[in-house]
């Protein structure tokens, strides 16, 4: 069996309609069931739905096979795995934001709220800007109303919950999109069927 980690929610029930279409599919997942993994023994398949955030750790430890993360979360945690596609899904990006007059004062210690310390430290340390990190899981747009910090930096979709707090994208730091990943040692022993399923599911990606 392959095993293949898809994100719970909207994002991973785009991705899986992509595999379906290109050929791997696994009827068993349409099913109304409280189910977490699906097989297609004739194809060889096992799919298994995890929360967005773990599909990389699955892949880099070998639970599954291949799976579909963020770029944001590649990005973040860094895993030990192989980057194979961009299926152009899940598009957004990681920006800087603020108040819409925000002016940065270099003289001074610029204080950022995120979720993604490492992004947000990589970022700043790229253009010699000295940061001090806070470090929040929810609500990061409350940070700087509150004055906890001068900044944020997040994963902005719309920008609507932006606007309605008086808040504005001040810099773009990377766009982000879900991505094909693969264990690096599922990639040789299974490296024909991987590549096999790159190339139909690059496919669907162009069309």
């Amino acid at each position: 069996m392959l095993n293949i980690a898809l994100p719970k929610g909207r994002l991973g029930e785009k991705v899986y309609a992509m595999f379906e279409r290109a050929g791997f599919e696994c009827p068993a997942i349409h099913e109304e069931n409280r189910k977490l993994y699906f097989e297609n023994e004739a194809l060889g398949l096992r799919y298994f739905w995890v929360k967005p955030s773990d599909v990389a750790i699955y892949v880099a430890r070998g639970a599954a096979d291949i799976g579909v993360a963020g770029k944001d979360i590649l990005l973040e945690y860094r895993p030990d795995v192989y980057e194979l596609l961009d299926l152009r899904v899940g598009r957004c990006r990681m920006c800087v934001a603020g108040p819409r007059d925000f002016r940065d004062d270099p003289g001074r210690t610029l204080r950022v709220a995120t979720k993604f310390s490492n992004i947000a430290s990589g970022y700043y340390a790229s253009i010699g800007r000295d940061i001090d990190v806070i470090g929040l899981n929810g609500s990061i747009e409350l940070a700087p109303i509150l004055g906890l910090s001068d900044v944020i930096v997040d994963i902005v979709e719309t920008g609507t919950t932006l606007k309605e707090n008086n808040l504005a994208v001040l810099e773009t730091i990377v766009p982000i999109s879900a991505r094909l990943i693969s264990n690096k040692a599922s990639y040789v022993f299974y490296k024909a069927r991987i590549e096999e399923l790159v190339r139909a599911i690059s496919r669907e990606v162009e069309t």
